[in-house]
């Protein structure tokens, strides 16, 4: 009697080919700015041709390396933009590798306990004028985008993402806030003035059950947006009452995706789904 296991020895099933599966593309670029180099990871829509008339929106991701944030995300934009899905257009992801979060996320601070634990802080500002000086720009002649940037930022990335609504919310059109660490600097971020902005803006705040700080914070963010939202504002907020520090970011994506790119979509005349 003939096993199983002799027939399997005897056709053994031979690899006739073998490629690597890629998603985009990763780019070294050096930062006059950080005078350091820095890594970024590229997702392209299915069919994204440089020779084509068809533009992209540009998603931006903080912690955008690919052992963090890039592949999950980049999958959550793919799935969303299927037509059957329909949350969101087909859309770029440019994920920001990091070297440093800490020294590029965080603004200064006087406080020593915060020195103390934590010594390369305080240079957001110069990652700021990376984004917006070297980030962007090479983003914009490099690829066939459109006018459409949205910025993702969960954590201390979170905090960076705030940061930036605050004092150059002009750099993006949508603002999707995950967890941020408003704690850093004793909360100083919550009390600051923010820059006003006349173009449309959309920004989607989450947070997990991630504990008193963390949750108060959040909806103190919200709130305080709230008292100064205008007409060309879309604000929300979203509680995941199921998800902690370490895995709201997938969920609240998704919903964010089916709040933002909805109200864009409205304005288009295009039929959208949403929540």
């Amino acid at each position: 009697m003939i096993s199983s296991n002799q027939i399997m020895a005897q056709n053994e099933i031979l690899i006739e080919k073998k490629h690597p599966l890629s998603i985009g593309e990763t780019i070294e670029i050096k930062s006059e700015v950080l005078n350091e180099n820095r890594i970024l990871n590229i997702y392209l829509p299915y069919g994204y041709s440089p020779d084509s008339i068809k533009t992209y929106p540009v998603i931006y991701l903080l912690d955008g390396s690919i052992d963090e944030d890039f592949i999950h995300i980049s999958g959550l934009v793919q799935f969303g933009s299927f037509s059957w899905i329909n949350i969101l257009p087909e859309t770029i992801v440019v994920g920001i590798s990091n070297v440093d979060r800490q020294r590029d996320f965080t603004f200064h601070t006087d406080d020593k306990e915060y020195t103390k634990q934590f010594p390369t802080t305080g240079h957001s500002a110069l990652f700021i004028d990376f984004i917006e000086m070297e980030l962007i720009p090479l983003i914009e002649n490099n690829y066939k985008i459109n006018s459409t940037n949205t910025l993702i930022g969960q954590s201390l990335g979170g905090l960076l993402a705030t940061e930036i609504l605050f004092k150059k919310p002009d750099l993006f059109d949508n603002y999707i806030i995950v967890s941020p660490s408003l704690w850093w600097d004793n909360e100083s971020l919550l009390s600051y003035d923010p820059k006003p902005y006349q173009t449309n803006k959309s920004i989607y705040i989450a947070v997990g059950k991630e504990g008193e700080i963390m949750e108060k914070e959040a909806i103190d963010l919200y709130d305080k947006l709230t008292l100064l939202k205008k007409e060309n504002t879309e604000l929300n907020y979203r509680f995941l009452e199921s998800q902690n520090h370490g895995d709201a970011l997938h969920l609240a994506a998704y919903g964010a995706f089916e709040k933002v790119f909805y109200v864009e979509e409205i304005v288009e005349g295009v039929k959208g789904v949403n929540e």
